[in-house]
Formats: C-alpha cells, structure tokens, sequence
C-alpha cells in the first residue's frame, strides 16, 4: 500500500506538498489538489485578453509620452526637424500677406457647418450628473467612452418635435472656440483665425455665429433666437467698424446662411424684418466653402442605412462591431436613432430630382474620367476648350443619376433591361418589431419582411425616387423635415408659397438678396474621390437589424474603375461632388437670372487636392479635403485678400481644375 501510494503521489505531482508520506492519501484529497494545481496554473496562463490589453496600455503610454515631449519642447524645435528634413518652409500666408501690406479691413462672420461646432449641456437626466455646461460634442468627446448610451440619449432630439427632449438642453458653444477645434490637435477654423490676426483682426473684428447644427434651421431662431443674433451682431461690427462684412460659412453652414438672408430680410413674424435692402447695406462678400447647395448623396446613405463609404469599409472589416451586440451595444442601430432626430440633416437631401442629379440613363457627369491622374490646367478658357476636346473620348459611362442600387448588375444594365417591383403599395406591419430592441429602436422595427424586400425589388432610385423611399423608410423625419425643407425647382418665384421659410435654403426655390455690388464665392477642393452612387445589398436579418447595406465587395473592374467598395465616385472634395458646390455659381447665379434677380457677381475658386508629402506637414497645406482645405494656404490667401479689400475682378475670376462648366452646360435649367 506504502508503494501504491507513493507511485500515486509522483503520478499527480504532489509529493513536495505532502509533509508525512505515511499518512494515508484518498482518492478524494488527491482530486482537491489536482483541481487547486489546475485552477493556479490557468490563472496564470497569459491569455489573448490579456495580451491585447498590454499592447493597448503600451500604445498609450507610448502615445501621451510622445505628445508630452513634443508639448514640452520648445517650439523652434519642431519647425527645425522639419526643415531639416523637407527644406524651408513657406511664410503662412498672414505672414506673407503682412509683409506685402494687408491689413484688417472688413470684419469677418464664420458660419460653421454641421458637426464641426461644439455643444454643451445646459440640464440633463441623472446619468449626466456632473456635466453641466461640459462639451458633448466637440472637445475630447470622454463622455463617448464613459456612457455612451447616456452621450446617446442626450445628443438626440425629441423624435416628435425636432426639439428638445424633456428634462435635456444641449446647446451651442459660444465664441472662436465654438468651432477653431473639433477635438484636441484637429483644427476647423483655427488656421484661419490665426492668419487674419497675423493682419491685424481680433475679436472685436471676428465673430463665430455658432448655432445647433442639429435642429432645422427655423427652429434656431424658434428655440435660441440665434438668426436674431447673428443679425444684431453684423449690424453692431458693421457699426463700429464702419464696413460692411464678409462672410464665411462652411460646409451646411452655407446653406443656413442662404436661409438667413432670406430670414433677415422677410417681415415679422417669419422673417428678422430687417428689409428689402438690409443685406445690400451689410454684407460685401459671402464666401462659401465646400457648399452642398444641391445636396449632398452622402447624406442618403446616411438616413437609409447610417453609414458612407468609411463606414462600409469598417462594417466590411470588422463587422461584429459594427453589426452585433457586443458589450451591450448595437452602434450603428444607436447612430440611426440619433441622427435620424437631427432635422439639419434634411437639408442636404439632394435637390433639382433628375434635371440636375440624372435620370436612369443620364446624368451630368457622364463621361467622367476616374482614374488617378487629375489635370492641373488652372487656366479656365484652356479647361473649356480641353472639355469640348473630350467630348468623344470613349470612355466608360457611369449611370450616376442611380443613386442607389441594389446589385452591381443593376448599375450597369440599361434601364429597359432592369424588373422593378413598386415598394409603395408593400404592406408595413410591424412583424419585425421585437420589445427587445427596447433603446436602440429604430423605424425599420416597425417595417414588415414583405416590405423591406419590396424596397430591394425596385431595384434602382434616382434622386426624384429616392424621396418616396426615405418616405417609406424614415417617415417620422421625413414628416417634419418636409414642414422644414424642399428640393424642387421653382416654376414660378413669385407665387406667395415661396415666402415660406421652408423654401429658403434651397437655391432652386428661393432668390438671393436684392444686392448687386454683394459679391458671392464658392470655393471648394476637387481632385479627391467623391460619392455620388451607391451599391446596397439586404443585410442577414438578425435582432433590431438595419435591413440594408452597402455592398462593400462591389469593385470596379481595373484600378481607374469609378467603383470602389460599393461606391461609385466623381470628382469633389471627399464629401461634395463638384457638382453640387459649383453648379449654382457657374449657371444657376452667374449674370442675372430667376435666381439672381439683382445679378450679384459670382465666382468659382477651385483648389486642387495635393496630399501632405510627409507626416511632418500634418494635413497638409494644399488640400482640398472637406474639412482639411481649411488649412489650404492658397484657400486662406484669398479669404485674407477679400476680408482687406480685394475684389473677385482683382483675385482674378474664377479658377477651375473640374469640368464644372461642361457639367453645368448639359443641366437644361430655366434660367
């Protein structure tokens, strides 16, 4: 018995632990001490978790070590490095401008555009406890990552009203820094702040007419009184400095300045009632930057399935974030039920339906050459000619004016070849709500299976159809934003129905002011890829799903193939097609016309994308990216020239890179 179990022992290892080998040893201790080794030496193990976790806290650390050093370094010290590495670096463009003699002249207005401006909770629920007057939005966004379902459930807005929920205010921050940074080290309007004040402008010459991009924009006046304040705050720099702004608004915030020239000019109650001639007697400039006049595809995309290209690409890398409920959350079903509470992004709903964004078989851009090499002609005269030039090169069309499709197939057959089944007559009933969506409950919860695959079995939607499909699929947004906004084009411009404010940011329903020496700019970034068209498949049903999705395994056949990932691109800045920003100012507005009645002069200044050469130039400083073209030098050089004085005639006209002028001559629009 004594070998037995001494054999016994060594076979489970445990004889170093025994202190008498004499005493008897059971079945039942020898299993107690087999389970205690196993358990010690799991939990000793260095599991998957726990090397990710090591990798993550050493990034970081790594990463607040760097930015420490660098923060702590003097400030020569950098700019030495760099040009060591890439050669003298230019004089910004304040710099260079001041030394040729420019000085503050004309008082600036920024309008920001949508997202870039930060919001701040002015009251909340008890899961915000601690945060009053702190940034939700813009800033170090911590709040994402600490409770994110309560972030949620603060930045949206009451899906009834398109105000504020009860018990929540969020609202915009004042002042420059409302927008100078959207988060720490990402500059909006920093860059620009600081080359107007190297020529002499301060805060008394520069305001930032800060608003809450999220609700429509009669409502910030109905809410904030914000267009009341952007008017007394022009009339008192107007005043003071005795010279008329020049405005900058940027992205969305161009189309809700369209709407506030409008509103300041129309009667009480609707309207500001500041008269007839008020923009005449304030305004000298307004300077639109990457402008969506004519809406935008992107914002489409973003209603029907929440996501855009780099959402796809994410969704199609790692789908188990995105799509499953991991940790507790559905992200993209939270994204849609918050965005689809913020009214503003109605407003970028493509207008003019076929006659400007295309038919089944038409569209502008046809023709478009996608491939990597962009023409730097910067001479408009010789860009006109090499267009007529190009007519009959035989390139590959590309059906643009489907904005969306459901299969590759379908973007490429003739639309005679194409079975539509119509969705609007499919029935709705709520056979995939499920009460255990609970917050992340979405409009698609109260769609039938019937009805979503109705919407696939149509096939292909232009930008007429596409309205009745964001109808079907979204109608709590669509019915207020429709009390909001429109994308028409007028017949008539003096039939009364057009005084409504609901008309007042859409260029093709509404006249600019009745100011012929105002000058009016649009300014945007070509050369970069931009989405125009998108491929959608039905997503794999599964609990509280968004049933659709973009086709992110859709790809062109070689690398000059306008398809890329389940988007079909044109020329823009990343985010508005050339289309939509230029169109207005080279046809719609140029000379007089319906829409510009008082023959206000109109400009097209176009910048050409060049990617930074090294990491050293950041974003880089000839950009023409949507948001990054906000550190263009040549962008901030001309913003600079007319702010001091200088005319669209002394900048020299107009600069074109696209086929802006080609594309706005085949839009058959009464003018």
């Amino acid at each position: 018995m004594s070998l037995l179990r001494r054999r016994k022992g060594s076979e489970n290892d445990i004889d170093s632990n025994t202190t008498h080998d004499s005493e008897p040893i059971d079945d039942e201790d020898l299993k107690t001490e087999k389970a205690r080794r196993e358990k010690t030496k799991k939990k000793n193990k260095w599991g998957c978790a726990d090397s990710c976790c090591w990798l993550i806290g050493c990034i970081c650390s790594v990463w607040w070590i760097l930015l420490f050093s660098y923060n702590a370094l003097p400030a020569s010290i950098p700019q030495y490095v760099a040009e060591a590495i890439t050669g003298p670096l230019p004089d910004p463009p304040g710099v260079k401008l001041y030394k040729e003699g420019l000085r503050v002249k004309h008082p600036v207005v920024f309008v920001p555009g949508i997202v870039t401006g930060g919001l701040e909770l002015w009251e909340g629920h008890n899961c915000a406890e601690g945060l009053f007057r702190k940034r939700l939005w813009g800033g170090t966004f911590g709040e994402v990552y600490k409770r994110p379902l309560c972030w949620v459930e603060h930045l949206s807005l009451d899906n009834e009203t398109g105000l504020d929920p009860p018990g929540i205010r969020v609202r915009p921050v004042s002042g420059l820094v409302a927008a100078d940074y959207f988060a720490p080290g990402y500059f909006v309007w920093a860059v620009l702040i600081a080359n107007l004040a190297r020529i002499g402008y301060e805060e008394k010459t520069m305001y930032m007419a800060a608003y809450d991009w999220r609700i429509s924009f009669q409502n910030t006046e109905v809410r904030d009184q914000t267009m009341s304040r952007i008017k007394s705050n022009i009339e008192l720099m107007v005043k003071t400095n005795g010279k008329k702004v020049v405005v900058i608004p940027h992205s969305m915030g161009t189309l809700y300045f369209l709407h506030f020239m409008k509103w300041v000019e129309a009667p009480a109650p609707m309207g500001g009632g500041g008269g007839p001639d008020w923009c005449a007697k304030h305004i000298k400039a307004v300077l639109n930057i990457g402008a969506p006049f004519l809406g935008v595809p992107k914002a489409v995309a973003g209603i029907f399935s929440a996501e855009a290209k780099d959402i796809a690409v994410a969704r199609a890398f790692a789908p188990v974030v995105l799509d499953n409920d991991i940790f507790g959350f559905q992200t993209l079903q939270h994204m849609m039920r918050m965005t689809r509470t913020w009214d503003s992004t109605m407003s970028m709903i493509p207008k003019g339906g076929e006659t400007i964004w295309g038919t089944l078989d038409w569209s502008p851009e046809d023709g478009y050459d996608c491939s990597p090499k962009r023409q730097k002609n910067n001479d408009t005269k010789a860009v006109r000619q090499r267009d007529q030039g190009n007519r009959d090169l035989p390139l590959k069309s590309v059906n643009y004016g489907r904005i969306i499709s459901f299969g590759k197939d379908v973007t490429e057959a003739h639309s005679s070849k194409i079975e539509r089944t119509d969705f609007k007559n499919a029935i709705t009933a709520n056979n995939l709500a499920n009460t255990t969506c609970n917050d992340v409950w979405t409009e698609y919860n109260e769609m039938s299976i019937g009805a979503i695959r109705a919407v696939a079995d149509q096939k292909v939607y232009t930008a007429g159809s596409v309205l009745d499909l964001l109808n079907f699929v979204a109608p709590k947004l669509m019915t207020r934003g429709s009390a909001h906004f429109s994308y028409g084009i007028a017949d008539n411009l003096d039939d009364p129905k057009y005084e409504h404010y609901k008309y007042w940011s859409n260029p093709l329903e509404t006249t600019l002011p009745n100011a012929p020496n105002m000058e009016i700019y649009s300014m945007y970034g070509v050369g970069i890829p931009t989405e125009r068209a998108y491929v959608y498949k039905l997503s794999p049903p599964s609990e509280c799903y968004i049933p659709f999705q973009i086709d992110n395994s859709a790809e062109g056949e070689n690398e000059d193939s306008c398809l890329s990932g389940g988007v079909y691109t044109v020329d823009g800045d990343e985010t508005i097609p050339a289309l939509s920003a230029g169109f207005m100012s080279a046809k719609g507005w140029r000379g007089k016309t319906r829409f510009n009645p008082s023959g206000i002069r109109t400009y097209i200044r176009e910048y050409n994308h060049a990617p930074p050469a090294n990491l050293l130039e950041g974003r880089g400083t000839q950009s023409g990216a949507h948001v990054d073209i906000m550190g263009n030098f040549a962008l901030i050089e001309d913003i600079l020239q007319v702010a001091a004085g200088a005319t669209g005639e002394e900048l020299g006209r107009d600069r074109v890179y696209s086929n802006i002028f080609k594309w706005s001559e085949k839009i058959n629009l009464k003018l």
